[in-house]
């Protein structure tokens, strides 16, 4: 589906770049204290390049190329709604493409942008927007670390300024994608306690969830109505943890008949998970799907990515 969106908006956005640029002549400089109404223009794509591979990686590549940028710039020197469309049509240029091709041009694009402070903690503002916000539909922590790797090595940014950036980084850097998800111990009704990895299966799917509240409810729906989950418990291929986080036990208890009894449903009675950050809960429910070892495939996804990802790779 992404593919299919990146594919229609690189011919829109081709057919806009057959057209060359104005000349920089033409661009002038806003006056401080006025919003700038100059208009974002594309990169002319070189007629030498044919095929919709070789478009595509100049017009990622070239994208910003016309963005009228320098150090001396004390306003924001476009058109704001316009610059931020021109975002979302790169955002989603860069989410088929492999992600160290995407993580590159985004470092390439914001070392760019380094030169001036306002130009900088504007895109700051959109990523913060586009990729950090647990509501975005477009949300992707691999694309914010490969910005916040970037901006915090600016001389640019003062101390002050990088204190949010550097507590995103390291909180990023916990249960990445790839990395071994930190262990727990949960708690049963019964007393009875485990660890998360200590868990055996082939696929462990964490569910971090708050009884009660409507996002969770439409998650578990959407679990109990999944023959591939289902058919993957009885099998012992998946085991499904779900995990209370909060301190709130009487509403925990008041929803234990939500959960199927093939699911682990547990509860952190110590309250080490969130004391100590071990996983990023910017916005509950989430859901990450684990291999065999424990390591993470997929972080903060909806139910419909991951059993695309169960469906793609079946348990011998």
């Amino acid at each position: 589906m992404k593919k299919q969106l990146s594919y229609a908006l690189l011919i829109g956005l081709v057919a806009c770049a057959c057209v060359r640029p104005k000349s920089a002549e033409t661009a002038k400089e806003p006056v401080a204290g006025q919003d700038s109404t100059q208009s974002f223009e594309l990169p002319a794509i070189p007629a030498t390049l044919t095929s919709v591979a070789q478009r595509e990686d100049y017009l990622i590549r070239h994208y910003w190329d016309h963005f009228p940028i320098t150090a001396q710039t004390t306003v924001f020197p476009c058109e704001k709604k316009g610059i931020e469309q021109a975002w979302v049509n790169f955002c989603y240029l860069l989410l088929p493409c492999p992600e160290d091709y995407s993580e590159a041009r985004i470092k390439e694009t914001f070392h760019k942008f380094l030169v001036n402070k306002v130009v900088l903690k504007h895109f700051m503002g959109l990523a913060d927007k586009y990729w950090y916000d647990p509501n975005s539909p477009i949300r992707n922590e691999e694309f914010y670390i490969a910005m916040l790797e970037t901006i915090l090595r600016a001389p640019v940014l003062t101390d002050t300024e990088k204190l949010v950036p550097e507590a995103r980084y390291e909180l990023a850097q916990k249960n990445r994608k790839g990395s071994r998800a930190i262990d727990f111990v949960y708690t049963l009704k019964s007393g009875k306690q485990g660890t998360l990895h200590a868990l055996r299966s082939d696929y462990t799917l964490l569910f971090i969830n708050n009884p009660g509240c409507h996002a969770c409810e439409a998650v578990i729906s959407e679990l109990k109505s999944s023959a591939l989950v289902s058919r993957m418990l009885a099998d012992h291929e998946l085991t499904l943890l779900a995990m209370y986080t909060d301190e709130n036990l009487s509403e925990w208890n008041e929803h234990l008949s939500d959960f199927p009894k093939e699911w682990i449903n547990g509860y952190d009675s110590g309250q080490l998970i969130n004391a100590g950050q071990l996983y990023d809960l910017r916005a509950i429910p989430t859901l990450y799907l684990l291999d065999a070892e424990k390591n993470v495939l997929l972080k903060d996804a909806p139910f419909a990515q991951i059993e695309e990802y169960l469906i793609l790779h079946p348990v011998l």
